[in-house]
């Protein structure tokens, strides 16, 4: 009687489906992964240009001048790559000084509803796509048009 040794076509054929299907779930798990942790460092570099600008224009008294170029000539800013989405971002003052504001644009719906979900404590408001941030509201686009306001006192 002979013996038969290998493996039949099914079975090959079912361990590669298996490998792909674990493959698959890695790399959308390494993508969930790396986007929340660039969502992290995002929140905390502007919460850290905000603690600069308060820090440089706060004991003036006010807030008017504030802008990326100024920060950057100040030394607070390395360059004017915007943290997070597109490259049309700036930090502008309120009209009375009081408060200035760090504006985001071009943010994806995954990125604007991280932010507007809960708010956060270094912000006195936020603004996302011309409408207040409050508790429970969607103010998203599914497209990635949206922006950004996180308002400073």
């Amino acid at each position: 009687m002979k013996h038969e040794y290998g493996r039949s076509l099914i079975e090959i054929v079912g361990v590669i489906a298996i490998g792909t299907v674990m493959t698959a779930a890695a790399i959308g798990m390494y993508r969930m992964m790396r986007e929340n942790h660039i969502r992290t460092v995002t929140d905390a570099q502007l919460e850290q240009i905000a603690g600069d600008v308060k820090m440089l224009l706060e004991m003036r008294g006010d807030y008017s001048g504030v802008s990326i170029d100024y920060l950057i000539k100040a030394g607070a800013l390395k360059s004017d790559k915007s943290p997070m989405g597109g490259d049309d971002w700036s930090i502008v003052a309120s009209a009375d000084g009081q408060s200035f504001s760090i504006n985001l644009t071009q943010l994806t719906q995954g990125q604007c509803a991280y932010f507007t979900t809960a708010m956060p404590k270094w912000v006195s408001a936020m603004v996302a796509n011309g409408l207040e941030v409050r508790e429970n509201s969607d103010n998203c686009f599914s497209t990635p048009t949206n922006q950004i306001s996180f308002i400073v006192e």
